[in-house]
């Protein structure tokens, strides 16, 4: 009896061995990670340099979701509409990741962080995530995108050196 035991305890070591000794960090998931936060961080110099309508729609997936205060969930064309409706002149919009994650399957992923807004003499901060889906070509676009204002203000005075 304590044979038959032995053996199911090695049948049981034998599988669960492989499954829970799988190395947790992978270089290729962080190498995934990576060129996440880096995809995040070129969406926000885009944002910068050209314009949030612009960075918004180069980096948005075809079926892309924009979860926005009073409004309910904008999709695909409806989001590329809503975007092309904004007037992005009066502010800059740039953001920095905090964080990321990764899929096991390292085809979605997801960065979330803190964004400023400038404006004339004011800058709002709020928090951030997106939902990144790797594409066939291997670029990233995010599926969905959604940000939380209030995190702080900081007002510029006039003559100010800070």
């Amino acid at each position: 009896m304590k044979k038959i035991q032995f053996h199911w305890f090695l049948l049981i070591i034998f599988f669960w061995a492989p499954i829970s000794c799988k190395e947790k960090n992978n270089p290729s998931d962080k190498m995934s990670v990576d060129n996440i936060i880096k995809t995040d961080d070129a969406f926000s110099a885009l944002s910068k340099s050209e314009g949030m309508k612009r960075a918004f729609i180069e980096y948005m997936d075809h079926e892309g979701v924009l979860l926005r205060p009073r409004h309910f969930p904008i999709v695909g064309a409806n989001a590329i509409d809503y975007l092309n409706k904004a007037n992005d002149t009066a502010f800059v919009l740039t953001w920095s990741p905090a964080g990321a994650g990764m899929a096991a399957s390292g085809d979605l992923g997801y960065t979330y962080g803190i964004y400023n807004l400038e404006m004339r003499d004011t800058t709002m901060k709020g928090t951030y995530v997106s939902i990144w889906k790797k594409q066939k070509n291997g670029k990233w676009k995010f599926v969905l995108d959604s940000g939380n204002e209030g995190v702080g203000e900081n007002k510029k005075q006039a003559g100010s050196n800070d």
